[in-house]
C-alpha cells in the first residue's frame, strides 16, 4: 500500500494511519513524496538539474526521513520503502495507485487554497486512483463501527464487498445506511404526476427502498458471517444523514458514484460532501469500469 506525504500535519497524519493499516493487513509500506513540475526526466536519479531542483529533492527526502520514523515508531515490523520522485503530486500518485492495494493520504496538504476542506490531491485520487482510497481525516473511534453508504448501484457493489472484509478483519460490526426521500429517482419509476407519486407512494417508495437494502446486504453477510451488520434504513436528506453517520465510526466506506448526479461524472456529490465533512476516515472504492 501506498501514502502520500507533503510535510503537512495533514499528511503526518496520514502516515501514522497509513502504518496501523499496513501492520493490520501484514502489507509493505510505500511512503511516496512529489515535487516539482512534470521534468524531463522519470526520477530524482535522473541526470542533474537546476540548484532549486536540489533544493526541493533535499527538503523531499528530508520529510520522507520524518515520515518514515513516525511510520516505524507505529509499526516496528513491517516493510517499508520510500520514494522521492519529480512530478506533479496528482499524476505521480495515480501512478503509483496503480500496483497498490490501498493508498492514503491526509485530507489538505501544502496547497496555496487554505480554506479548502479537502486538497485536490484527495479529490483526484477519488476520481481516477486505481485503488481504493482512504481519505484521512476527523476522529476515528478505533472501538467504532465501520459504516457503509448502501445506495444499491452496480458501481457501488465493490465499496459492499470492501466494506464487508474491513470490518471481518477489523472485527468490528457493520453498520449499512441507505438514506432514500421521496426526491429519489424510484419516486418517477410510474406514470402520472411526479408531485402527486411523491405524497401517494411514500410508503411503496419506503419499502422499496427497504428492499435495495436489504439485497445488497444479503450476498456478503452470508460470506462474512462473522461480521454484525445493523442494516440503516433512513428517510432524510441523503448527505447530511451519511455525515451524521460518521460519527463515532472508525471508517466510512462510500462508492465513487452512486444512481443519481451525471454518468460522466467520476466522483458524485455523496462522496465529495463526505471527504469535505464526514467524522472519521473515508475510503472511496471505484467500481470496475
Amino acid at each position: 500500500m501506498i501514502v502520500g506525504v507533503d510535510g503537512s500535519p495533514s499528511s503526518i497524519g496520514a502516515v501514522e494511519i497509513a502504518a496501523r493499516e499496513a501492520r493490520l493487513r501484514g502489507v509493505g509500506l510505500r511512503i511516496v513524496h512529489a515535487f516539482g513540475p512534470v521534468p524531463a526526466y522519470p526520477t530524482v536519479d535522473a541526470p542533474p538539474g537546476n540548484p532549486a531542483d536540489h533544493l526541493l529533492e533535499s527538503k523531499a527526502r528530508e520529510a520522507l526521513a520524518g515520515a518514515e520514523e513516525r511510520a516505524r515508531a507505529i509499526a516496528p515490523d513491517i516493510r517499508i520503502t520510500r520514494s522521492v520522485v519529480a512530478g506533479d503530486a496528482l499524476e505521480v500518485l495515480e501512478t503509483e495507485s496503480r500496483s497498490a492495494s490501498l493508498a492514503v493520504v491526509g485530507s489538505r496538504g501544502m496547497g496555496r487554497f487554505a480554506g479548502l476542506l479537502v486538497g485536490s490531491t484527495a479529490v483526484h485520487l477519488a476520481a481516477h486512483g486505481r485503488c481504493p482510497l482512504m481519505v484521512v481525516r476527523g476522529r476515528p473511534d478505533p472501538a467504532g463501527a465501520v459504516v457503509l453508504a448502501v445506495d444499491g448501484s452496480e458501481a457501488g457493489e465493490a465499496a459492499v464487498e470492501f466494506a464487508f472484509a474491513e470490518a471481518a478483519m477489523r472485527r468490528a460490526p457493520l453498520v449499512a445506511v441507505h438514506v432514500w426521500n421521496t426526491w429519489s429517482e424510484g419516486a418517477y419509476e410510474g406514470p402520472g404526476d411526479p408531485l402527486t407519486a411523491v405524497v401517494a407512494d411514500a410508503e411503496h417508495i419506503r419499502e422499496a427502498e427497504q428492499h435495495l437494502l436489504d439485497e445488497t446486504v444479503a450476498t456478503w453477510q452470508k460470506a462474512h458471517p462473522q461480521v454484525v451488520v445493523e442494516r440503516r434504513l433512513v428517510r432524510s436528506r441523503i448527505r447530511p444523514a451519511l455525515i451524521d453517520a460518521s460519527r463515532g465510526a472508525q471508517l466510512m466506506v462510500t462508492g465513487a458514484r452512486g444512481r443519481g448526479g451525471f454518468t460522466g461524472l467520476l466522483l458524485g456529490s455523496v462522496s465529495q460532501a463526505l471527504l469535505h465533512h464526514a467524522h472519521c476516515p473515508v475510503t472511496i472504492v471505484r467500481g470496475k469500469e
